[in-house]
């Protein structure tokens, strides 16, 4: 509950800053969590931006999960509320799960789940995965914020995987480290596309370079040897 005031209030007053510094154009950063969360979306149907979470339905889920996604859609829903009263130019980015080089010196959430596959989980979900990297991303923001017809909301993904294809691919990069050993089937999602930010001009590097350049800045900040 605690991740929802900060979301909405911390983006509402960059917005208002932007505002009063005249501003035109605020790229947001939002989330695929702000999409991914609809029992009402059609089964089997690919999310598009058309796509919201739905707020009731993950404040029901009473975990950490659905309070992160409620966080992302208000904050995201704010957003362009914002923009369509106030006249400012928001344009709003959904990543999926984020791999790639870091910078930082600490390990973030998204890259911990690649480096607790080379680590050795017990287990995993055999769920598929939509994976992007973080350098992709960042493009995707220069792309919506200089090009002129950038317009709503964006969804950036690349790569589709389930999590046992995933490891097998690991493995034949790095044979030597401890791997999951078991997997547990989960239930099939709708995919995301990209298709609306490809038209723009985005476009994705392979997944192997992502995944050996994320190892390379794991071994090298000390988190694999």
């Amino acid at each position: 509950m605690e991740l929802l005031e900060p979301a909405v209030k911390g983006t509402l007053n960059v917005l208002r800053a932007s505002t009063k510094g005249n501003i035109k154009r605020v790229v947001i950063v939002s989330s695929a969590a702000a999409v991914n969360y609809n029992p009402a979306w059609p089964k089997g149907k690919v999310r598009d931006e058309f796509c919201w979470s739905d707020t009731d339905y993950c404040r029901n889920m009473g975990n950490v999960v659905g309070w992160y996604a409620l966080s992302k859609t208000e904050a995201e829903l704010k957003a362009v509320e914002y923009g369509e009263t106030s006249g400012l130019d928001v344009v709003t980015v959904c990543p999926t799960l984020v791999f790639g080089p870091i910078l930082q010196p600490a390990m973030n959430s998204s890259s911990s789940i690649l480096l607790n596959l080379l680590k050795g989980y017990e287990y995993v979900d055999n769920s598929e995965r939509m994976l992007l990297d973080v350098r992709d991303l960042a493009e995707a923001l220069v792309l919506a914020y200089e090009k002129p017809e950038a317009d709503g909301r964006y969804i950036c993904t690349s790569h589709p995987i389930m999590m046992r294809d995933l490891v097998g691919k690991l493995q034949r990069m790095y044979p030597n480290y401890n791997y999951p050993k078991s997997f547990k089937e989960a239930e099939a999602q709708a995919r995301t596309t990209s298709e609306k930010l490809q038209k723009l001009g985005w476009s994705f590097r392979p997944l192997e370079e992502t995944l050996a350049d994320s190892v390379e800045s794991y071994r090298q900040a000390g988190f694999l040897v």
